[in-house]
């Protein structure tokens, strides 16, 4: 019978309830899983959660970061800064408002406070579903 210390049960916890929670939900998109797991975890200026979702559900999405790098989305928070935003549905709408000081100010949309769940996308895609649209940005 083989005997485990507890360090090697311990490790052995930790990877289960790290496979458990880095695991996509059936039919999630890319979007979708990197913004649930922003929610939980820090942005460590990587692509990790992309390249995790690629690893396990598309594999053979291999320029997946070059693609990303080129929306300017360079780590896991900037997809959403500067590659994809929450679909216009789901925003709050721009509006002009009076400061204080009398001056019009314009007030752009805002992202919803929660997403709703993952419209869902084909296995091995790297699209996002619908709740997520492009940002275009001009070329100067």
């Amino acid at each position: 019978m083989e005997t485990r210390t507890v360090i090697e049960v311990a490790e052995g916890l930790v990877r289960d309830f790290e496979d458990e929670l880095l695991t996509p939900m059936p039919a999630e998109c890319l979007q979708c899983f990197v913004h649930r797991h922003l929610l939980e975890l820090n942005c460590d200026g990587s692509l990790r959660f992309a390249a995790h979702f690629r690893d396990t559900i598309a594999p053979r999405a291999t320029s997946l970061e070059k693609r990303l790098a080129d929306q300017g989305g360079f780590c896991d928070c900037e997809i959403f800064m500067n590659a994809y935003w929450p679909n216009a549905l789901l925003r709050k709408q721009d509006y002009w408002r009076t400061r204080g000081d009398g001056f019009q100010e314009y007030v752009e949309a805002e992202p919803p406070t929660t997403m709703p769940q993952c419209l869902g996308v084909r296995r091995g895609s790297t699209q996002p579903c619908g709740l997520w649209q492009r940002i275009r940005r001009g070329r100067w």
